[in-house]
């Protein structure tokens, strides 16, 4: 019975231990990742040359952007 109780103990540990690590992650912005987003954005002015976005689709997209540069 103490076997199971350090086993479970154990899977919990490593457990918080890498949801913690992963939450904790890196906030700085790669290079890969910042010409991503530049190539983001140009495609998004090409794409309202083509076809014109209205103003709540162009609010949604800030939006978008506002939350996604938070994670």
């Amino acid at each position: 019975m103490k076997f199971g109780r350090i086993a479970s103990l154990a899977l919990a540990v490593a457990f918080a231990a890498t949801v913690g690590g992963a939450t904790l992650g890196c906030n700085r912005e790669g290079p890969a990742e910042h010409a991503g987003k530049k190539l983001d954005k140009v495609k998004d002015k090409i794409d309202d040359a083509v076809d014109p976005k209205g103003p709540a689709e162009k609010a949604g997209r800030a939006v978008d952007r506002a939350l996604n540069d938070n994670h």
